[in-house]
């Protein structure tokens, strides 16, 4: 993978306003949010002038995997995760992987993300589980279990890690997981190195809350974290969540991933970025 910070890079430290110095997170830019009003290639060189050196992709398959590398080493960022696609017929961004009856789908699915993402210097693949209506729960599990197994195996050939994320129920209704534990015990029964959970405060915020406390117990599973503002989704410097405590905790728990802004701009992307010199830290 291209880019001037590998993702295993150490955490910057900067100066507390009162104490000893302190790391913080690494922030990378989720495309799929921010500058969405133009081409992914020019979302690419405009999160390079803003200052990341990392992004995450949501759906890019309609541009091919060489030009999203080219551009990734080009602007010298680190090409994070990508979203497995979502499947004919699937309504709205929510995927096949635990959904009965269509595991052909999933496989191929699972089979063009893991190739895009290795193929445009990704590091993880984010597999969508799908909608699963409330009596075909039990049987979706085992469905889901055994897609993960045969796609993180494919996925280590690769040395690519799998993210799994759960999705509350207000944003994305009959989603098969909106909770942390529910995932956890997804990754459990997996048993792979590399089906990790991808942490996404907004989501834990709106479906659970106790978001430190999530945070502490599942540190050693997680593969991501995501950020936006709760309950809006905006920029993180308003609402619910008091982020400056959230990076702080990252910190203090030895955290040395990167955090995925996906969020959805009040405004101009650009104009939004305020919010990194409000809540004192750096791109």
């Amino acid at each position: 993978m291209k880019g001037d910070l590998p993702p295993d890079a150490p955490a910057r430290a900067f100066p507390a306003e009162n104490g000893p110095s302190f790391a913080m997170p690494r922030f990378s830019a989720n495309l799929g949010f921010l500058w969405s009003d133009r081409p992914l290639l020019d979302r690419i060189d405009a999160a390079a002038r803003a200052g990341f050196k990392a992004v995450e992709l949501h759906y890019p398959y309609d541009v091919p995997a060489s030009e999203v590398r080219k551009a990734c080493s080009n602007n010298g960022i680190a090409l994070l995760g990508i979203n497995t696609n979502i499947g004919a017929g699937a309504e709205g961004h929510r995927g096949l992987a635990a959904v009965p009856g269509r595991e052909a789908e999933f496989e191929a699915l699972a089979d063009q993300a893991l190739t895009y993402s290795d193929a445009a210097g990704g590091t993880a693949v984010h597999v969508m589980a799908g909608l699963v209506p409330e009596p075909d729960r039990m049987a979706a599990a085992d469905i889901f279990v055994a897609n993960l197994q045969q796609t993180a195996r494919k996925a280590a050939e690769r040395n690519l890690k799998i993210l799994l994320e759960p999705l509350n129920h207000r944003d994305m209704p009959g989603y098969f997981y909106s909770k942390v534990e529910e995932v956890v015990a997804i990754i459990d029964r997996v048993g792979a190195p590399n089906v990790k959970l991808m942490f996404d405060v907004y989501h834990v915020g709106v479906s659970q809350g106790d978001v430190l406390t999530r945070l502490r117990a599942q540190l050693a599973r997680i593969g991501h974290v995501q950020i936006a503002a709760v309950p809006s989704r905006a920029e993180p410097d308003e609402g619910e969540i008091a982020y400056g405590a959230i990076f702080k905790e990252l910190d203090a728990l030895g955290y040395g991933g990167w955090v995925g802004c996906e969020y959805i701009p009040r405004g101009s992307t650009d104009d939004g970025l305020a919010w990194v010199q409000k809540l004192g830290v750096s791109l």
